[in-house]
């Protein structure tokens, strides 16, 4: 998944949203469990002080407290258990202190001597240490002997350990990081899946498209989804007005040649008739229109064909044909041909272009040539970006070779270097436009046998 995708887009934002919300989510839901749970301690601490004041203060004719009996926590009776109870007068003269077994000779603070302020039930809520240095809840609640006025009045006190607390709440803490962190790890895996299943109609389009670039396939096909239907009929629709505009375009340009080279021919066949110095003008300028009328839809042709989605020849069946007949016509010099061409080459254009390109750099490396020339075909790697992927055709031959001088003038259109050698001067230069109208180079360069070596780069099917 590359940094620059929407794949990576889309799974970034949603795995950033849910390690977002997730701990969000988590840290409120502990607060409303810790709240929750502290409501149910202190609720617990409420009705045990409550039972207590109601079982000791609850006789009116007693003159002092009575002793609670230990039936609401059986913790009471063990030895700094961290359950407490207390009563103790607001004034000594008015009776004895009592305390829980629990609380053997330790004392807890009074929350009404330390002007804590109670709440809407009455209780005073207060956090202190205990005798073995340990937290405590506490509550307390003011109330007289039998719960009428001008009794003497108690403080009643019950304590619990909030370290009991703390480890619960520290528990569902743990519990619940951990689902929260296996709940975040397995959305963010179904958001990985969601993405690439999501867009796998768009790795289906690029397939396609890759299989038309390469010739394997026409139009794009398959079962898309309903969302991507109208970008595949485009897409088809597109392919096919490119087929239609250079089908039309070829015909076009054979029709005009036609149109054109036809009155060319009479007018410069009339003019020869004339043996003045009139008629020798008429046939220069019709040969210069002629020449210029063939490399002007030359051009045309070329521009025509290159580019065509889908068009991809493999070298080696031009490659054969063009070498059994080139060494046919050059027999009678003992011209070889050594070709060098693997099987999986592929060119990115016209099969004419690629004939025509070869066979001129060919029957030039032959006219030259003493005894051998070399065709050698060389396939990138497979690993190299499509749209920078070039195959290298050199040919080279054992002849007289060129001058830097040379090499720099030739391929010129029309220019020869020896007028002993039958041609026009147009192969070269036919060469050189077509490999540059693909978008790829031609190169003249000295070859090892000591001829000329013509370094042809294309672009790879």
């Amino acid at each position: 998944m590359r940094f620059n995708s929407l794949a990576f887009r889309l799974f970034a934002t949603a795995a950033a949203w849910t390690l977002l919300v997730l701990p969000i989510a988590g840290f409120i839901i502990y607060g409303l469990y810790r709240d929750d749970v502290q409501a149910s301690f202190d609720g617990q601490l409420l009705k045990l002080v409550n039972a207590i004041t109601v079982d000791s203060m609850g006789s009116s004719g007693d003159t002092q407290p009575l002793p609670p009996s230990n039936l609401y926590e059986p913790l009471f009776e063990v030895t700094h258990s961290g359950w407490y109870w207390q009563i103790t007068p607001l004034s000594p003269a008015n009776g004895r202190k009592l305390v829980s077994p629990s609380l053997a000779t330790w004392s807890l603070p009074s929350p009404a001597a330390k002007s804590v302020k109670p709440d809407e039930t009455g209780a005073r809520w207060m956090n202190v240490k205990g005798p073995k240095g340990e937290p405590l809840r506490m509550v307390e609640v003011i109330d007289t002997l039998g719960h009428e006025p001008g009794k003497p009045t108690y403080s009643i006190v019950v304590a619990g350990p909030q370290d009991w607390l703390d480890h619960l709440v520290a528990n569902f803490r743990y519990r619940l990081t951990t689902a929260l962190t296996l709940a975040g790890l397995g959305l963010v895996a179904v958001t990985l899946f969601q993405v690439r299943f999501g867009l796998l109609p768009l790795r289906q389009i690029g397939t396609g498209l890759t299989q038309i670039r390469n010739g394997t396939a026409t139009i794009l096909e398959g079962d898309l989804p309903v969302e991507i239907e109208p970008l595949q009929s485009e897409l088809n629709a597109l392919i096919r007005s490119n087929q239609a505009i250079v089908d039309r375009a070829r015909t076009q340009v054979g029709n005009l040649a036609h149109a054109l080279k036809t009155p060319l021919a009479v007018i410069a066949n009339e003019a020869r008739t004339d043996k003045t110095g009139l008629g020798d003008k008429v046939v220069e300028q019709a040969e210069i229109m002629k020449q210029s009328v063939t490399r002007y839809l030359d051009r045309a042709r070329m521009a025509a064909r290159v580019g065509v989605i889908g068009r991809v020849t493999p070298v080696a069946p031009v490659v054969e044909p063009l070498v059994r007949a080139l060494q046919r016509i050059h027999q009678e010099k003992g011209v070889v041909i050594h070709v060098d061409c693997p099987p999986d080459a592929r060119f990115s254009g016209e099969k004419q272009d690629l004939e025509e390109m070869l066979g001129n750099l060919l029957d030039n490396a032959c006219k030259w040539a003493k005894h051998e020339v070399d065709l050698k075909v060389e396939v990138p790697p497979s690993t190299s970006r499509a749209r920078n992927r070039r195959i290298a055709i050199t040919v080279s031959d054992d002849g007289p070779g060129l001058t830097d001088e040379q090499r720099n003038s030739i391929g010129k259109r029309g220019l020869r270097l020896d007028e002993t050698k039958p041609g026009s001067g147009l192969g070269l230069s036919i060469v050189m436009e077509l490999a540059h109208s693909y978008g790829g180079t031609c190169d003249l360069a000295r070859a090892k046998q000591g001829g000329l070596a013509v370094h042809l780069a294309l672009p790879a099917g």
